[in-house]
């Protein structure tokens, strides 16, 4: 018997260990594959899901690898003919320290963080098959052995055993005749810059042929191609001097490679009883915007601390709080798919920052002038005189803050943090333990702080 079992060791998978075990919860992580992953698949990291990062204490070893995404470089031939940015990097700031996408490997992503996993005594458990699962939270396994747990949580990806052993629906379209070809594939060294993410197409119309973009942390370029109805892949290396118009653009390995379909769906529910579905389990995006590895590392987020309290108000709100999340992100990025002309700009808009759960029962705001903040919101960071807030936030409990009011155990904000959390005049703020506002209220309900505490616990 274990506690709680997690089915994928992806990112999503990965992230709810972590946070499970930290906080000393028994935690077993299995995946059916016979090893780890060298798919560079999902590659940017938002802003928020930095600061989740940091949080879990690998923000080091992400950043020392990752980097900001290239320019882009786009070729008829072998001339240049356009040169020109993604998006546009911001500066840091005390309450954004990390304001700007990262490009980082999956595969790469996912070693640091199984590291840190291991740190707390756990490995993932490869070439474990789980044939069924039921809502009591029991997994059967390919070789007919029971894993019984407290909680069980499917983060298995799109074709997830568990959401379909647990007849969940999968609300939305499959667009069979919309298809890319991606790979990582490696050229001889000097050929293509590192500095540049190459592509060629129609710029007139904004259409891709063909992109290179070279990862971090690799010698090896991501290679996308569009595919047009009935095309397919089945040679790379053709497909590449056909779209470039070079000859010279030999493919020496290709080291993963894989045909996407654009899939738009959406669990109907992230819960049957005792277990629960998080990240391409429950919900699959289109790749524009870098959407979907994010919104599953966050909702690992979100799960983690609710299940560590077996609270049966934490674990009903974490549906609550993000479908409506994961909905509004499916709908972003098809309208980045499309190149919609009422599509939200990368950067602000896709970096997850402005995400919120201020209609969750969680959320309270007992302020009688309210500004600023609203409970619901990301918890911005603050310098302080012996670190930052995020460094307090670090860990798996509730973290309260105050100005010009007294409370035990409390981090007194100045003026400044105190005016962009929203109690100026003065008072409290319960920041939830993934990072987000749960409670503001003014100087003189100190007993509402401690009340609200006993529902975070």
């Amino acid at each position: 018997m274990t506690d709680v079992l997690v089915i994928g060791a992806g990112p999503t998978g990965l992230t709810l260990a972590i946070d499970l075990a930290r906080r000393g919860v028994g935690v077993r992580i299995v995946d059916t594959a016979a090893g780890p992953s060298n798919a560079s698949r999902g590659k940017g990291l938002q802003p928020r899901t930095l600061e989740v990062f940091d949080d879990l204490g690998v923000i080091g070893p992400i950043l020392d690898i990752a980097r900001p995404y290239p320019p882009m470089r786009a070729y008829v031939g072998s001339e240049v003919v356009w040169e020109g940015a993604l998006g546009e990097s911001r500066p840091a700031s005390p309450d954004v320290p990390y304001p700007s996408i990262r490009m980082l490997p999956q595969s790469i992503t996912e070693a640091i963080l199984r590291d840190r996993l291991a740190s707390f005594g756990v490995a993932v458990e490869y070439g474990t098959t789980v044939g069924h699962v039921t809502a009591d939270a029991t997994a059967t396994l390919a070789d007919g052995s029971v894993i019984e747990a407290d909680y069980l949580v499917g983060a298995d990806g799109g074709r997830s055993t568990v959401r379909r052993a647990l007849e969940i629906p999968f609300l939305g379209e499959t667009f069979e005749t919309e298809r890319m070809a991606l790979a990582d594939v490696r050229f001889a060294p000097g050929l293509l810059d590192r500095e540049h993410w190459h592509i060629w197409g129609d710029l007139a119309t904004q259409e891709l042929a063909l992109g290179l973009c070279p990862l971090p942390g690799t010698d090896v370029f991501q290679l996308t191609a569009p595919l047009a109805p009935g095309e397919e892949p089945s040679d790379l290396q053709n497909l590449v001097l056909g779209r470039s118009g070079r000859t010279d653009l030999v493919i020496q390995e290709t080291t993963w490679e894989s045909l996407y379909r654009v899939n738009i769906r959406l669990a109907s529910s992230y819960r049957v009883g005792r277990s629960f579905l998080a990240g391409d389990a429950a919900h699959a995006h289109s790749p524009a915007g870098g959407q979907g590895l994010n919104t599953g590392v966050q909702d690992a987020y979100n799960l983690g601390w609710k299940l560590a309290s077996g609270s049966a108000a934490l674990l009903d709100s974490y549906q609550a709080e993000r479908q409506p999340i994961a909905a509004a992100v499916l709908g972003l990025s098809t309208l980045l798919l499309r190149g919609d002309s009422a599509a939200p700009q990368r950067g602000q808009d896709t970096d997850q920052l402005d995400l919120h759960y201020r209609d969750s029962a969680l959320s309270q705001d007992r302020r009688r002038v309210r500004s600023g903040l609203q409970a619901g919101d990301r918890a911005p960071d603050a310098v302080l005189p012996d670190g930052t807030l995020f460094d307090r936030f670090r860990g798996p409990s509730p973290t309260v803050l105050v100005y010009q009011a007294r409370y035990a155990d409390a981090i007194e904000l100045d003026a400044d943090a105190a005016r962009t959390y929203g109690v100026g005049g003065g008072g409290f703020v319960v920041v939830r333990p993934d990072g987000y506002v749960g409670l503001l209220a003014d100087a003189d309900q100190g007993d509402a702080v401690a009340v609200y505490r006993t529902t975070l616990l």
